[in-house]
């Protein structure tokens, strides 16, 4: 009944767009709230396009039911799903990064809307998250991201059905791994925060009539603000080696 009804080059292309639409959907710096959907929905259209001819040998045939076809679409969907929050997720190490910078600086109450996570976070998150993604177009390491969705149709077979585990396990490296080089990003800062409070608490009990924490809040904040401009290029750096590393996980010939 479906061969009826869908013809064979269509069911291939629509089955690509799927994959490759659920993905573009979640991608840094593409699949943002502020970017129009008829350009996301335009991007995927023309990758569709180019990666189709390509793939269209790993296809499954069209299945004679709907509900398979509906299974079919819901596997399709849930890998590309996975390849754009992979993405995501490694973006926020800068998310964490940025929020400890903020409270050990004693700009944790400067807050903003961070365009990248969506949400209303610290300042210098905020400007940590627009930074690395620029630097990733800058450095073409976008293209390893495209490139992982063409791969995943070598890691990941059409019309089997997604290794669940799989997913799970992978799920959980990424967060973990962006949340532990999030700390590490953020670690001279974690060093100066305990090294400047314990100096004042020391201070504090030496002088208790004069009120230290406060009189030191300008001093923590231009400390942080110097020792940020030092370290920013090798944090960033460090980022860009952990975005590649994990993407270079999700490529066929890794």
């Amino acid at each position: 009944m479906l061969t009826e009804l869908l013809p064979v080059d269509v069911f291939a292309i629509f089955l690509v767009f799927v994959r490759l639409a659920a993905a573009i959907m979640l991608l840094p710096g593409i699949g943002e709230s502020y970017v129009s959907p008829r350009i996301r929905l335009s991007l995927a259209i023309v990758l569709t396009l180019t990666v189709a001819p390509a793939v269209i040998g790993t296809l499954p045939p069209l299945p004679a039911l709907p509900v398979q076809l509906l299974l079919l679409i819901l596997g399709e969907m849930a890998v590309g799903l996975l390849i754009g929050a992979a993405a995501r997720m490694t973006m926020t190490a800068l998310h964490v990064a940025g929020t400890v910078i903020a409270f050990q600086s004693g700009l944790g109450f400067a807050l903003m809307v961070d365009p990248t996570q969506g949400t209303q976070g610290a300042l210098i998150a905020a400007f940590l998250n627009i930074l690395g993604l620029v630097l990733i177009f800058a450095t073409g390491l976008h293209y390893m991201a495209l490139r992982a969705l063409f791969d995943s149709y070598v890691l990941f077979t059409p019309g089997q059905l997604p290794p669940v585990g799989d997913f799970a396990a992978l799920a959980i490296k990424f967060v973990s791994g962006s949340f532990l080089v999030g700390v590490q990003l953020s670690a001279p800062f974690i060093v100066f925060g305990l090294m400047f409070y314990i100096g004042l608490g020391i201070v504090a009990r030496l002088l208790p009539q004069i009120q230290v924490f406060f009189i030191a809040m300008p001093l923590q904040i231009f400390a942080s603000l110097a020792l940020f401009a030092i370290v920013l290029p090798p944090t960033m750096l460090w980022f860009l080696d952990h975005f590649e590393v994990r993407f270079s996980e999700l490529l066929a010939d890794r």
